[in-house]
């Protein structure tokens, strides 16, 4: 009979932790509330700012490059320009995006090497591909601090805090393997800062199903009333590469003229 009570009170407590874990999953939002959320952030209408790489190799050999970027958006069309200012071997590299808001629309993309003095356009079945070196991809760049809807399913796993910020945890898979195959990944944790709404640290599956890469955004400050990410890192967890972003003299208010999202300003550098 004691052992008995002992079985049953053990099932009991089971159950209780259950229907507790199940109502507290209940309460928190949907992968996909929680992607719109990250989506409809203020981002300004367009920003400018100087973007320091640097890419270290598992020996430590550094490169650095310093880049100025534009983003601009057009109606529902977000369009992003970077432009290589040194050093000198990668100068007058030219980057630029138009990411539609029709969902069933390849998104443009173009890149300008001065070395070949054209500028070569960009497959979407490209956008799984490292950008220029670093530990992010073409899409990646395009994405910046937003998610794409369409290519993901996503399911809240619960919360953890993360720099002392509360943060849901969310598990995207791609929607089909020819996605996962374009985008490089087979899985995508994030944690979102359950406050602004911004993602804090994403882990990165390969599509063997092993550790790729994880990144994180740091230094979260208000630019101008915005919430900015002023450094990314990312470790490349295949390679022992990793690559920081540093952002600096960041302006969502100064006007950006349209040229500089065109081919012919991309031949042109700044």
């Amino acid at each position: 009979m004691k052992k008995f009570n002992i079985t049953a009170a053990l099932i009991l407590t089971l159950a209780l932790v259950l229907t507790t874990l199940s109502i507290f999953a209940a309460d928190l939002p949907s992968g996909d509330e929680i992607a719109h959320n990250i989506n409809a952030r203020d981002e300004g209408l367009s920003v400018s700012r100087n973007v320091v790489m640097e890419m270290t190799n598992k020996r430590g050999k550094q490169r650095i490059r310093e880049t100025r970027g534009f983003r601009k958006y057009f109606g529902d069309e977000k369009r992003t320009a970077i432009y290589y200012l040194s050093p000198k071997n990668v100068k007058d590299t030219a980057f630029m995006t138009y990411d539609y808001a029709d969902a069933s629309r390849d998104d443009d993309q173009w890149l300008y090497l001065p070395a070949m003095r054209k500028v070569r356009r960009i497959s979407a079945s490209d956008r799984g591909d490292y950008f220029l070196g670093t530990d992010f991809t073409y899409e990646d760049i395009k994405q910046e601090t937003r998610v794409s809807i369409e290519d993901y399913s996503r399911q809240t796993m619960g919360e953890a805090i993360i720099d002392g910020h509360r943060t849901f945890i969310v598990e995207s898979i791609p929607v089909n393997k020819i996605t996962a195959k374009e985008l490089g990944y087979n899985k995508v944790k994030q944690w979102v800062d359950a406050k602004i709404w911004m993602v804090r640290k994403a882990e990165f599956t390969s599509l063997r199903n092993k550790p790729l890469k994880t990144i994180y955004t740091k230094e979260i400050k208000q630019v101008q009333g915005i919430w900015t990410a002023h450094l990314l890192e990312v470790e490349n967890h295949k390679t022992g590469h990793t690559t920081k972003f540093s952002f600096s003299e960041v302006d969502y208010q100064t006007p950006i003229s349209d040229d500089l999202f065109t081919e012919r300003a991309l031949r042109r550098g700044l």
